[in-house]
């Protein structure tokens, strides 16, 4: 999987297209990820003890990777990623302007 923690991610396809935002956290068995203020989903909460009140709380939920584009740091556009070795590392690369992610 090509998107990791803490990425800036675009938002392509779903309810809240257009939006960018960070990643908080990186599902790769499932190929989903959860970023920070979209697809939020509103839970209802039950009281649990006595005098605790029931409340409704909302929570980020888990998008596709293929819904989303990284943001390069060096151009701020939606782009692609390749990958450059360099020294036996293998380096994150921006195909549109090819900055190192």
């Amino acid at each position: 999987m090509k998107i990791l923690k803490n990425d800036q991610v675009l938002i392509t396809s779903g309810n809240d297209k257009g939006k960018k935002g960070k990643v908080l956290k990186a599902f790769p068995k499932d190929g989903k990820i959860v970023i920070e203020g979209v697809n939020i989903v509103k839970k209802h909460v039950k009281a649990r003890k006595g005098g605790q009140k029931g409340q409704i709380i909302q929570t980020p939920r888990p998008i596709q990777t293929s819904n989303v584009k990284i943001v390069c740091s060096k151009c701020g556009k939606a782009a692609r990623v390749g990958y450059e070795i360099v020294d036996n590392k293998k380096y994150r690369v921006c195909k549109k302007c090819g900055a190192r992610i």
